[in-house]
């Protein structure tokens, strides 16, 4: 008994499960500022969605903006406070950093692969790469 709960432990402190990212986050890209949820999915996959952006209004008209630069026509009526940036992310253990998905960058409107790393202060690198061009975002948890 003492053992599994040492396991479990372990586990948790390591960043050795797929939730162990689970929670909510801080960032900056480029000029804005925003907060992302990651949540698990039904399938035990994650997902990144956006729950807060600094400037999520229109200052001339007073409407939420809409993630207008989205390649999928039927997903441009999407307020950008709540736009999905990843979906169906996967933990691997061997290489203890989560991947297999995509992430969805709304200010260009295109998706790169991703990889999540936990660091020991419990941020995040999230790295995107797409053509061997690869650029890296800290998510710092809230």
């Amino acid at each position: 008994m003492i053992r599994i709960v040492y396991i479990i432990l372990w586990a948790l402190l390591a960043g050795g499960s797929p939730d162990s990212i689970v929670g909510d986050y801080y960032s900056t890209h480029g000029k804005e500022e925003y907060k992302v949820r990651v949540s698990e999915n039904p399938d035990g996959t994650l997902k990144a969605q956006m729950i807060w952006m600094e400037h999520s209004v229109d200052p001339t008209t007073g409407k939420k903006l809409l993630d207008v630069k989205n390649p999928n026509k039927s997903l441009r009526n999407v307020p950008v406070d709540q736009i999905v940036l990843i979906n169906g992310l996967k933990y691997n253990e061997a290489k203890d950093q989560w991947g297999e998905a995509k992430i969805y960058d709304p200010q260009r409107g295109i998706k790169a692969n991703v990889t999540v790393r936990k660091n020991a202060d419990g941020s995040l690198n999230v790295r995107g790469s797409l053509m061997g061009i690869s650029q890296t975002v800290i998510w710092k948890k809230l």
